[in-house]
């Protein structure tokens, strides 16, 4: 059973069927009953046109729900002709899911849940694992998201930014339960690329793909993190480093730039430097200044009090990152870094333990109490 297959053909059956007349929430319930029937059936009698096949039983699927529920007899039109199985339509539908499961109606995590089940073509088990939440839990989160997007036109104009960040907060999940997420959401992105001619969706590709390229080096042997400075850049996937450029550097000749691009043009940055030493810092901060002018998120601002730092002295990244709200995510363990950088080791060392307390997983604890313990034994007498 080629389970890549099955899931890339999803959301271009789901659009058919919606195209065709199903609401949203019934086509992907037919959607899903039909890929159960391909994991049972076809190992023993694979169809000669696989999109046809699901198309197919899909319809049926929906055809016998909607005979069944006699509130919705206003449909009974749509089953004088039922398809046959052959060609089906050349019209990609790709781009028109990506909205709809991003709507704005949707809260972030229900719009990352139904992207994943109706788009990726994961199970309710396989996102809920993911997301280490009971399997119920995910049922009701993917079945409110259905009933209510069932009711927006599936024409309806839609945000690209709106399916993007949907797409980086899957990337950015990484690896958990049976499922890839990070790799999942490189998928997704390619299949968004290949559906749509727009520079931010390339600018997303070649971030994550030069962030993903990193992955073998960020953690050692026992599981702790391994900061970007001091990872084996032996281990990184130069292969993907160099599709990622070359995605980044087309998107960017096309002179609409966006803010994942700008972020893309950073990792790009660290990944074509042989060594930490190397690293054009000075570069780096003129592309954080290009996104805090596009995004002025106060997230930007921290990163870039980091990169000011390296590029200028950590005084001059403390007077930047003294601008800045001390409630923000990371903000105290910045502000360790800086104030080791500088010099004042049991300042950073008790910042270090104050970072430690406020981080959200337990590799990032272990790694900022590991910071705190080497600093101070170097401070003690």
């Amino acid at each position: 059973m080629n389970e890549v297959l099955l899931r890339s053909l999803t959301p271009s059956v789901l659009g058919i069927l919606v195209r065709r007349g199903a609401d949203f929430a019934a086509a992907e319930d037919a959607l899903q009953e039909a890929l159960v029937e391909a994991v049972r059936i076809w190992p023993q009698d694979a169809p000669r046109d696989p999109k046809g096949w699901l198309v197919t039983v899909a319809w049926r699927k929906f055809l016998d729900a909607t005979r069944a529920e006699d509130a919705r007899r206003r449909r009974e039109d749509l089953l004088d002709e039922e398809p046959e199985p052959g060609p089906t339509t050349g019209v990609d539908d790709t781009l028109h899911l990506y909205l709809l499961c991003a709507h704005p109606s949707l809260t972030p995590s229900s719009a990352v849940a139904l992207t994943l089940r109706a788009v990726g073509g994961l199970t309710t088990r396989q996102i809920a694992q993911a997301y280490l939440v009971p399997e119920a839990t995910m049922a009701q989160r993917i079945s409110r998201a259905k009933r209510t997007v069932s009711g927006v036109r599936f024409d309806q104009p839609g945000d690209v930014a709106t399916v993007l960040r949907v797409l980086y907060l899957v990337f950015n999940e990484g690896y958990s339960g049976d499922v890839d997420l990070a790799a999942e959401a490189i998928r997704l992105t390619r299949q968004l690329a290949a559906a749509i001619d727009h520079p931010e969706v390339a600018g997303l590709l070649a971030l994550m793909l030069l962030h993903h390229a990193r992955r073998a080096a960020r953690t050692a042997s026992d599981g702790s993190l391994v900061p970007l400075a001091e990872q084996d850049r032996e281990l990184w996937d130069t292969t993907m480093i160099a599709e990622g450029v070359a995605i980044l550097q087309n998107a960017l000749a096309r002179d609409r730039l966006g803010e994942f691009q700008a972020q893309a043009a950073i990792a790009a940055l660290h990944a074509d430097a042989r060594t930490a030493t190397e690293t054009d810092w000075v570069q780096i901060v003129e592309w954080y200044d290009e996104l805090v002018r596009l995004t002025d998120n106060p997230i930007v601002r921290l990163n870039r009090a980091v990169a000011v730092g390296e590029a200028d002295g950590p005084r001059a990244g403390l007077n930047a990152l003294a601008t800045l709200e001390d409630s923000l995510p990371r903000y105290t363990a910045v502000a360790a870094y800086l104030h080791e950088r500088d010099g004042d080791l049991a300042t950073a060392a008790r910042l270090y333990v104050e970072a430690a307390g406020q981080a959200h997983n337990l590799a990032e604890r272990d790694h900022l109490t590991r910071q705190a313990a080497r600093l101070n034994s170097r401070v003690q007498p």
